[in-house]
C-alpha cells in the first residue's frame, strides 16, 4: 500500500514548486517573434481644443490627474426625444469632442469625430450626441435587436459613477436602429424606464436620449460631480474608442472615468412607487399522461395573477417585492445527461432574483487560469423555489401522484442600494408548504414534499479609500417549518451562514488582494444531519477517513449528530494589471462547511493552491493584433492529507490582423488519489490525465460568424474523449440572428461507478465490493436560437436543443487494492460473470471470487439510450414603456430505451416520435410609475 503524506502538507513549499513549475512552462510558450515587439504608444493629448481645462488636485493619482472633465447645462422646459438635436439648448451646451482608441490602435486619437452634449432640467437627464462618419450615411452599420442584446452594430454607451465611489456603473446603451442597452453594475436585468431617438443622415447617426432621474441613484443633495465614460463603436472599423482613456493592460472601470461636472440644484426622488401587476392564462397540453391517471387529463388550463413592486425607501435604497411572482417567459434549461455523483448547476434566469445580484455578490472569484475549483459562493437563488424534494414519498404511497414541479413562492422583497459608502443588499422570500395529490386504493390524499420555507440574505460592504478598499459581510438563514416528520428526516430544520470579505487594490490599482472567509451551521434531525455526512460533497462514512474532532466544527462521522458546522475561507494576492501578470491563490473548505439549503456547493474537505504567471501583448504586430499567454500549476490536498488534484496549465491565445480569435490550452494532469470514485468507499488512485482544446472563432461582424472548439482528452489507462463543437451565426437581414451550435462527442471511460454491494469477505474495502465498467459513450446535440426583431420593442426569440446520448457498459470490474490504480474485471481477471433475460433488459450475475466464499449479487444491465427534444418560443413586445405582453410556447419530449449503441436513425426517429408536453402561455404585465 502506497504511504502517505501528513496531515495539513506544508503549504509554502507546494506553493514554491507550482511557482517555479509555472515560470519555467512559461518561458516555453513565449513566441520569439514577439521579441521585438514596439512600445506601446500614449494618447496623444489629453484634452480637445473645446473640452473643459482639467485642474488636477495636487498629489493625485495618474488616472486622477489625467481625468477629463465635462460640463452638464441646466436648462428649463423640457427636449423633444426624436434623434434630431434641433432645440437651441444643444447649442449651448459645451461639447465632449475628444476621443482616443482603445481598439484597434491603442492610444491613437479617434478616426471619427463624435460631439456628445449633456443637459438636464428638474426631472431628466439630456443626452445628445453626433456621431460623425467620414462615409456618412453608408458607413453607419444598424442592426436591430431586442434590448440588451449584443447589437453587433454601432453603438453609443454612456456610463455613469453617480455616487463617484470609483465602483458603481450605470450604463446606457444606444445604437443607430434606436436598440437600448442598460446595465447596472453588470446586471444586463436592470431595465429602467428610458427614452432614446435615433436619425441616420449624411454625416453619420445621431442619438438623443431622456434619462428620468427617478430612474437613477445618486446623493442625496445631488451637487458633487458624477463619474462619466463615452465610448464609441465604430463597426466597419472595429473601432472602439473612449473619451476617458486607460491602457488594455490596466484595471480599468469606474475609478479611471471621468468627471461630469454642473449637475447642481436636482434632488434625488425618496418616495417613488412603481408597480408591475401581471395576469396569466396558461394551457397544457400533455403528451406523456396515463389514461388512468385521475390528476392529469389531455388538457389542463389554470389563471394567475400577480404583482411586482418598487419603492424608494430613501433616494439611493431601493425595496422591490414580489406576490406570486410568475417566470413563465425565462428560458427553458438544455437537457444533460449527468453520471457523476454531483448536481448539475444550472444558472438563475428568473429576473426578480437577477436585477440587483450584484448587490449579494459574497464570493467573487478571481483567477488568470484554473479549473476544478468553486468559489466561496454564499447565495443561489435558484434554491428559492425549487422543485419539492420529497416527491418520491409521494410516488412510494400511490400508483397516481400529482407533485407540482416547483416550490410556490408566496412572495419574496428584496432592498438594495446604497447608503453613503456603504453598498446594502437584504433578500426575504417565503415558500408554500406543498402537497402532492396520491391516487392510492381508490382514494385520494395529500402527502407533504415540501415544508414552508423562508429564505433570508444580508449582504453590506463598505468602501474605503476612494474605492480601493472594500471590506464587508454576509448572512444567510433558512427556516423549515414541517408537517411530516418524514419529511423532516431529509433535509435541515434551519441553516445559517455568516460569512466576511475584503478586496484591496494598490499601486495604481495594478495589485490586488481578495480574502474571504465563511462560517456554516444546519440542524436538523440525526437522520438529515446524517444525509448531510454522507453526501458527495464530503462521504464523511469513508471507512480508511482518518476522522478528526467534532468540536467547534464538524469532522467526524457520527450518525447521532443533529448539528454540523464547517468554515471555508479563499484568499487571492496577484498582479492584476501591466502586460506581465501573476498570481497565487489558496482556497479551503472544511469538511464540515455545508450551505446547500441556499447556495450552490459540491464538495468540500480539500485544500486548494494555484499559480499563475502570464503576459499579454496588447500593440499589433505583424501577423497579430494581440496575444495572451499564461502558464501556471494548482494543487489540492484533502484534510487526511491526500493529494487529490495536481494539475499543469498552460494558454495561448491571440486575435489575428482580420480579427479572427484563435486560442489554445494544455491540462497536464500526474496520477494521484481520489476520495470520490468509490462515492463513500476507501481511496482509489486516478490514473494521469491529459486535455487539450483549441478554438477559433471568425470576425464577429461578418453576416456568417463560424466557431470550431475541438477537444481531446486521454489518460494511461487507455481512456479518451474526443469532440467537437461548431457554431454559425446568420445575420442574414439586420433584424434576424440564426445561431446553430451542433457538438458531438465520443468517450470511453476505463471505470465509471455502477453500484456498491455489501461482502464482508472483501476486507481490503472493509467489507463492501464497489463495481465500476468500461464506458462507452456517445453524444450529439444541437443548440439552436433565433432572435428576430421586428422594432425595438417586439422581438420573437426561439431557444431548442435535441440531443441523443447512447451509453454502452462493458467490462464489469472493480480495485484490485485501495489506493491503487489496477483493476480486475469480472469473468476475465477474477471471478464469473453470467446473464439472463432479453437483449437489453438481461440482468448480470456475478461471482467476484469464483470458488471463494464471496457471495454472488446481481445487477440489472445499466446500459440506456436517452433522446431529448426541449425549447420554447417567446415573443414579447413592450407595448408601452415598462409593460409587456408575452406569448410563450414551450415543449418538452424525451424518450429512454435499454440500449447504449448509437444508431442516428433509429435514435432521431425515437426522439421525434417521443410523447410531447406542450405549454401555451399568454402573459401581460402593466408598468405603473407613481
Amino acid at each position: 500500500m502506497s504511504s502517505r503524506v501528513s496531515r495539513f502538507p506544508g503549504i509554502p513549499g507546494v506553493f514554491h514548486i507550482c511557482g517555479v513549475a509555472a515560470s519555467l512552462a512559461f518561458l516555453a510558450l513565449i513566441p520569439a517573434a514577439v521579441a521585438a515587439q514596439t512600445r506601446r504608444p500614449e494618447p496623444s493629448v489629453l484634452g480637445g481644443p473645446d473640452d473643459p481645462v482639467v485642474t488636477p488636485p495636487a498629489g493625485a493619482p495618474d488616472h486622477e490627474r489625467l481625468a477629463p472633465r465635462g460640463v452638464a447645462l441646466r436648462i428649463e422646459g423640457g427636449i423633444e426625444v426624436d434623434g434630431r438635436l434641433d432645440e437651441d439648448a444643444w447649442e449651448r451646451a459645451t461639447p465632449i469632442t475628444h476621443f482616443t482608441q482603445r481598439q484597434p490602435d491603442e492610444g491613437l486619437p479617434a478616426t471619427q469625430r463624435t460631439d456628445v452634449r449633456i443637459l438636464y432640467d428638474g426631472e431628466t437627464l439630456f443626452i445628445g450626441a453626433r456621431m460623425y462618419d467620414d462615409e456618412g450615411h453608408d458607413g453607419v452599420v444598424s442592426r436591430l435587436v431586442r434590448r440588451d442584446a449584443n447589437t453587433q452594430s454601432d453603438e453609443l454607451l454612456i456610463t455613469f459613477d453617480p455616487f463617484l465611489d470609483h465602483n458603481t456603473q450605470v450604463q446606457f446603451r444606444i445604437n443607430p436602429a434606436g436598440v437600448r442597452g442598460d446595465r447596472l453594475d453588470g446586471d444586463d436585468s436592470w431595465d429602467p424606464v428610458w427614452r432614446a431617438g435615433t436619425s441616420i443622415d449624411d454625416e453619420g447617426w445621431v442619438a438623443e436620449i431622456a434619462i428620468p432621474f427617478s430612474q437613477l441613484r445618486f446623493p442625496r443633495n445631488g451637487a458633487r460631480e458624477w463619474g462619466l465614460q463615452v465610448q464609441r463603436m465604430v463597426n466597419r472599423l472595429n473601432e472602439m474608442s473612449v473619451w476617458s482613456f486607460w491602457h488594455l493592460n490596466d484595471q480599468g472601470g469606474a475609478s479611471r472615468f471621468g468627471h461630469l461636472e454642473g449637475l447642481t440644484d436636482i434632488k434625488a426622488h425618496t418616495t417613488r412607487l412603481e408597480l408591475l401587476p401581471y395576469a396569466v392564462t396558461q394551457l397544457d397540453v400533455n403528451g406523456t399522461n396515463n389514461a388512468g391517471d385521475p390528476f392529469r387529463g389531455d388538457t389542463e388550463t389554470n389563471y394567475r395573477i400577480g404583482a411586482d413592486l418598487k419603492y424608494l425607501l430613501t433616494s439611493n435604497l431601493t425595496l422591490s417585492a414580489t406576490v406570486n411572482p410568475d417566470f413563465g417567459q425565462a428560458e427553458v434549461d438544455p437537457a444533460v445527461v449527468n453520471l457523476s455523483a454531483f448536481e448539475t448547476f444550472f444558472p438563475e434566469k428568473r429576473e426578480f432574483f437577477i436585477e440587483g445580484s450584484d448587490k449579494f455578490g459574497f464570493g467573487n472569484f478571481w483567477c488568470i487560469f484554473c479549473s476544478n475549483v468553486s468559489s466561496l459562493s454564499m447565495l443561489f437563488t435558484r434554491r428559492i423555489g425549487r422543485q419539492p424534494a420529497g416527491g418520491f414519498l409521494a410516488g412510494n404511497a400511490g400508483q397516481f401522484t400529482d407533485v407540482p414541479d416547483a416550490s410556490t413562492i408566496l412572495g419574496a422583497a428584496k432592498v438594495t442600494g446604497r447608503a453613503g459608502n456603504t453598498s446594502i443588499g437584504i433578500l426575504g422570500a417565503l415558500t408554500q408548504r406543498e402537497k402532492a395529490r396520491v391516487f392510492s386504493q381508490g382514494q385520494s390524499v395529500k402527502q407533504e414534499v415540501e415544508p414552508l420555507t423562508s429564505y433570508g440574505v444580508a449582504r453590506v460592504s463598505q468602501d474605503f479609500l476612494d474605492g480601493d478598499l472594500q471590506i464587508g459581510g454576509i448572512a444567510t438563514s433558512v427556516i423549515r417549518n414541517f408537517d411530516d416528520p418524514r419529511l423532516a428526516t431529509l433535509m435541515n430544520d434551519h441553516s445559517e451562514g455568516l460569512g466576511m470579505d475584503a478586496e484591496y487594490w494598490w499601486g495604481d490599482r495594478t495589485y490586488h488582494l481578495l480574502f474571504q472567509s465563511a462560517f456554516t451551521n444546519i440542524s436538523g434531525t440525526p437522520e438529515a444531519i446524517l444525509r448531510s455526512q454522507r453526501s458527495s460533497a464530503r462521504y464523511f462514512q469513508r471507512p480508511d477517513r482518518e476522522h478528526g474532532s467534532n468540536g467547534l466544527f464538524t469532522d467526524r462521522y457520527d450518525p447521532t449528530l443533529s448539528s454540523m458546522r464547517g468554515w471555508g475561507t479563499y484568499a487571492r494576492v496577484a498582479k492584476d494589471g501591466g502586460d506581465w501578470r501573476w498570481e497565487t491563490a489558496l482556497n479551503v473548505r472544511s469538511p464540515g462547511f455545508e450551505n446547500n439549503d441556499i447556495a450552490f456547493l459540491t464538495q468540500t474537505d480539500y485544500v486548494w493552491m494555484n499559480a499563475t504567471l502570464s503576459r499579454q501583448w496588447t500593440v499589433p504586430g505583424s501577423w497579430y493584433r494581440s496575444i495572451f499567454t499564461a502558464a501556471g500549476a494548482q494543487q489540492k490536498y484533502n484534510f487526511d492529507g491526500d493529494l487529490i488534484d495536481r494539475q499543469f496549465h498552460g494558454f495561448f491565445g491571440f486575435e489575428t490582423p482580420f480579427y479572427w480569435n484563435i486560442n489554445s490550452f494544455l491540462i497536464m494532469r500526474p496520477g494521484v488519489y481520489d476520495d470520490r470514485m468509490t462515492r463513500g468507499g476507501p481511496v482509489v488512485r486516478r490514473p494521469a490525465t491529459g486535455y487539450v482544446q483549441t478554438s477559433v472563432e471568425t470576425d464577429s461582424r461578418k453576416p456568417v460568424i463560424f466557431g470550431l472548439n475541438p477537444w481531446y482528452a486521454w489518460n494511461e489507462e487507455g481512456g479518451s474523449e474526443i469532440a467537437l463543437s461548431t457554431e454559425v451565426t446568420l445575420k442574414p437581414v439586420s433584424n434576424v440572428n440564426l445561431t446553430l451550435s451542433p457538438t458531438y462527442s465520443v468517450r470511453e471511460t476505463i471505470a465509471q461507478y455502477v453500484t456498491a454491494v455489501d461482502d464482508p469477505t472483501d476486507e481490503a474495502f472493509y467489507g463492501r465490493r464497489y463495481v465500476f465498467a468500461g464506458l462507452d459513450s456517445k453524444q450529439l446535440s444541437m443548440t439552436t436560437r433565433l432572435n428576430w426583431t421586428f422594432t425595438p420593442h417586439m422581438s420573437l426569440e426561439m431557444f431548442l436543443q435535441p440531443l441523443i446520448s447512447a451509453n454502452d457498459y462493458k467490462d464489469l470490474k472493480q480495485f484490485d487494492a485501495p489506493r491503487e490504480l489496477s483493476k480486475s474485471v469480472f469473468g476475465e481477471d477474477v471471478g464469473t460473470v453470467r446473464t439472463e433475460g432479453d437483449p437489453g433488459a438481461e440482468t448480470y450475475f456475478i461471482d467476484p471470487d469464483g470458488p471463494g466464499p464471496a457471495a454472488e449479487f446481481s445487477l440489472a444491465n445499466p446500459d440506456f439510450n436517452f433522446r431529448s427534444l426541449r425549447g420554447n418560443l417567446v415573443f414579447r413586445w413592450e407595448y408601452t414603456p415598462g409593460s409587456t405582453l408575452y406569448f410563450v410556447w414551450t415543449q418538452d419530449r424525451s424518450s429512454v430505451d435499454p440500449f447504449g449503441d448509437f444508431d442516428f436513425g433509429r435514435d432521431t426517429d425515437g426522439l421525434f416520435g417521443a410523447p410531447t408536453d406542450n405549454i401555451f402561455l399568454v402573459k401581460v404585465t402593466y408598468w405603473l410609475g407613481i
